[in-house]
C-alpha cells in the first residue's frame, strides 16, 4: 500500500472516529444525569461482582495504565524498532511526545466535559479528576497501539503473540475501570474512540511526510 493511500485511509479514520467521539460526548452530556442506560448496568453489576481475587488483579492492571509503565514500554519500542542508535533515539523521542501531546488533548477535553464520576463509595481504587474520557484507558490504548504501530515504520516485525498481547492489555487496563467502579463504560468506550482518532491522525500525518517531495538543493 502506497504512502498515499495510508495517509487518506488513515485520516477518513481518524474523521469517523472523532466524529463517533463528538456524537458520544453530546449524547452523555444531554443525558439524564450524564448517565446513558449501560453506563447505570454495567457499574452495578461491577460493584455486585468483585471477589478478591479478581479485585486485586484489576488493580494491578489498572496500575499499569498511568505513570511510568506506558513510556517505559514506548522506549522499549523505540529501542526496538530502529536500526541505528540514532533511529532509537528519534524513534522514542517521536513515540513519547505523540502520547503526551494526546494525553494533554484528552485532559483538556476532559476538563471541558466535566462529567462526574460515579460514587466514591464504589470504588475499588484510587481516581481524580473528571470521568469522560477516561485517562488510564486512552493512555493504555495509545500505547498499545504505538507500541505496535512503531516496528511496522522502519524496522522488524513484532511477534503476531506480542501484537495480541499487547492489545489485549490496552483493552484489560480500560475494562479495570468500569470494573473497580472509578468510571462509567462510556467513558471507556470514549477514550477508545480518543485514542483511535488520536492514532490515525498520527498515521496520516506520518504517512503524508513519507509522501511529500524532498526539497531539491538550490
Amino acid at each position: 500500500m502506497t504512502p498515499r493511500r495510508v495517509a487518506r485511509l488513515a485520516g477518513w479514520a481518524a474523521l469517523t472516529a472523532a466524529a463517533l467521539f463528538a456524537l458520544l460526548a453530546v449524547r452523555v452530556v444531554r443525558a439524564p444525569g450524564r448517565l446513558l442506560p449501560a453506563d447505570e448496568v454495567l457499574h452495578r453489576w461491577s460493584v455486585e461482582h468483585r471477589p478478591p481475587v479478581a479485585e486485586a488483579l484489576a488493580r494491578a492492571i489498572t496500575g499499569t495504565g498511568t505513570g511510568v509503565v506506558p513510556y517505559a514500554l514506548l522506549v522499549l519500542a523505540g529501542l526496538y524498532a530502529g536500526r541505528t542508535a540514532r533511529q532509537r533515539a528519534w524513534t522514542v523521542t517521536a513515540l513519547t511526545l505523540c502520547l503526551g501531546a494526546g494525553q494533554a488533548l484528552r485532559y483538556a477535553t476532559m476538563t471541558a466535559i466535566a462529567r462526574p464520576r460515579p460514587e466514591i463509595g464504589d470504588w475499588a481504587a484510587r481516581a481524580s479528576g473528571w470521568s469522560f474520557p477516561s485517562g488510564h484507558a486512552a493512555t493504555a490504548a495509545m500505547t498499545a497501539g504505538l507500541v505496535i504501530a512503531a516496528p511496522l515504520l522502519r524496522g522488524p516485525r513484532m511477534p503476531g503473540t506480542a501484537v495480541v498481547l499487547i492489545g489485549l492489555w490496552g483493552a484489560a487496563v480500560g475494562l479495570t475501570r468500569v470494573y473497580l467502579g472509578v468510571h462509567w463504560f462510556t467513558d471507556v468506550l470514549g477514550s477508545w474512540l480518543f485514542a483511535t482518532a488520536w492514532l490515525c491522525l498520527l498515521a496520516s500525518t506520518y504517512a503524508s511526510i513519507r509522501r511529500a517531495p524532498l526539497p531539491q538543493a538550490l
